[in-house]
């Protein structure tokens, strides 16, 4: 059960190079003429935003109930209190550590490099499972990239080769505007990357297990060299057995071993699993009225979490920044409620228990009227043919998903192009609502709860690593992404509540 914790505080290439599908090019003639940035709006800048970065970087790893968890949530509320919001609090959730100790994957004696997959071998509740003395040792079964499909894997490991199943390109059929000065979006690499966000192990493990395997290696086929692939916690299947993760090259390794060792691998794993304390931190700037906006992302992280989600973290506190000033001068129509959740990476108990609390009970005073959601402001990194990753300068391909009205989406639109927000293509997350199937962002509860959305996020190949570090973060992109923020938060406030989402 969520519990608050509150304390007040009073104190080049084609210039505006867009695609329009439908109704929206239809509308963008309209976009946000007449409508000027904030008149008192404070100066943002990408040493300010980096700086915020820098500062949650270095408590890392920010993990839900570590210490850098706990110090990013304190660190979040003291930078909303010196921004002037009026209250500003924190919401307690029960959520669940998961380590991994004394890890190893051999074969007839020969270790092979391997880590152990997040969420894996999870003990029922809280407690240990560990592999013993004399660790898990059975015959090993190769399905590559295809699926059981009947095979006799019952007491045995499965091999199979992860596959990331989201190009960019998949969600071009939902794209309503596409904007992209530098004339990259369309490139052949770019638009065949895949995210490492949605992949075939959910549905790779629920199958193995259901058949009684006993344990599992997947091979990073699609990643870069790199076995540090911190997985988030896939609420609809517990992982019950052991897992590790290996590397293109070294399943390439483990193959050839297996052929000569019987068919057989050692894994010794020990996890525990532990319940902590969850602190999503919250900040509300009260305006005339209830009717209250969102402004979104989470402080939590695996690893080094630049990019994701220390970028959506930095952003949301520069906005707290820019209308903490701003209402020194004027009060806004509508509430401002800043937000950093806890517990993205292990089963978004936050999320849920937020959405129970101020969007189904209804237990606060705040009437939610629309989302939005910053996510991921990061460089475009890819995979050489020899498995190295490699940063370039260009942006990471974005998507900004939304469901709000006709207008408001040319307004939207408008503002992307007007704001330079590169590599940035607008997605209807109608689809998504009506299928109640949510989308890959941390918007998608709220979403699916029946608040309007406008979410930020890129996938970049890097984001589940330890190679997620502050060289990582596009600054050139910092101060475009706020302000373009600035625009939809200013829009979403003169809009009447009302007319905000997509009407049919």
């Amino acid at each position: 059960m969520s519990k608050e914790v509150c304390d007040v505080n009073r104190t080049r290439g084609r210039s505006a190079a867009a695609v329009v599908v439908g109704v929206v090019g239809a509308l963008l003639a309209g976009g946000l003429a007449g409508v000027a940035p904030s008149a008192h709006a404070a100066p943002l800048s990408s040493p300010a935003i980096m700086s915020t970065v820098t500062d949650l970087v270095g408590m890392a790893p920010r993990a839900t109930g570590s210490p850098g968890g706990r110090r990013a949530a304190d660190y979040v509320q003291n930078r909303f209190r010196a921004a002037g919001l009026d209250r500003v609090y924190t919401e307690q959730t029960t959520s669940y550590d998961w380590t991994a100790n004394d890890h190893r994957l051999s074969v007839g004696g020969q270790r092979v490099d391997a880590f152990p997959v997040s969420h894996s071998f999870v003990p029922r509740g809280a407690g240990v499972n560990s592999t013993g003395p004399g660790g898990l040792d059975a015959p090993v079964v190769d399905i590559g990239s295809g699926k059981v499909d009947g095979r006799d894997v019952r007491g045995k490991i499965v091999l199979f080769d992860l596959a990331f199943y989201l190009p960019t390109a998949g969600l071009l059929p939902l794209a309503e505007y596409i904007n992209d000065p530098d004339g990259t979006r369309f490139d052949a690499e770019l638009m065949l990357t895949a995210n490492p966000y949605l992949t075939s192990l959910e549905s790779t493990v629920r199958a193995i297990q259901r058949a009684g395997a006993v344990g599992f290696v997947g091979v990073l086929r699609d990643y870069f060299n790199s076995n540090r692939y911190h997985n988030e916690l896939y609420r609809k299947v517990a992982m019950t057995i052991p897992g590790m993760w290996v590397t293109r090259a070294d399943g390439a390794r483990l193959r050839h071993l297996l052929a000569g060792n019987g068919h057989r691998a050692r894994i010794d794993l020990t996890v525990a699993r532990r319940a902590v304390t969850a602190r999503t931190v919250i900040g509300i700037l009260e305006g005339r009225s209830r009717d209250t906006v969102m402004v979104q992302s989470h402080h939590d992280s695996i690893g080094p979490g630049a990019v994701e989600d220390a970028t959506g973290t930095s952003e949301v506190i520069a906005l707290a920044d820019h209308y903490g000033r701003e209402a020194r001068v004027r009060k806004r129509e509508k509430t401002l409620m800043f937000i950093t959740f806890d517990t993205h990476f292990t089963g978004y108990q936050a999320h849920q228990a937020f959405v129970d609390k101020y969007l189904t009970r209804r237990a606060t005073p705040w009437r939610i009227v629309a989302n939005t959601t910053i996510e991921h402001v990061g460089k475009y990194a890819r995979k050489t043919s020899s498995g190295r990753l490699v940063t370039t300068s260009l942006p990471e391909p974005k998507g900004l998903f939304e469901n709000v009205s006709l207008p408001l989406k040319a307004q939207v639109a408008t503002a992307l192009s007007r704001r330079n927000v590169r590599a940035t293509t607008m997605l209807n997350a109608t689809p998504f609502r009506l299928a109640k199937v949510g989308i890959p962002t941390d918007a998608s509860f709220v979403l699916l709860a029946g608040v309007p959305i406008v979410s930020f996020i890129a996938g970049p190949l890097y984001m589940y690593d330890d190679a997620d570090t502050v060289d990582k973060v596009d600054r050139t992109q910092l101060v475009p992404v706020a302000r373009f923020f600035i625009d939809v938060l200013d829009r979403l406030d003169s809009t009447p509540s009302a007319a905000i989402g997509l009407q049919p």
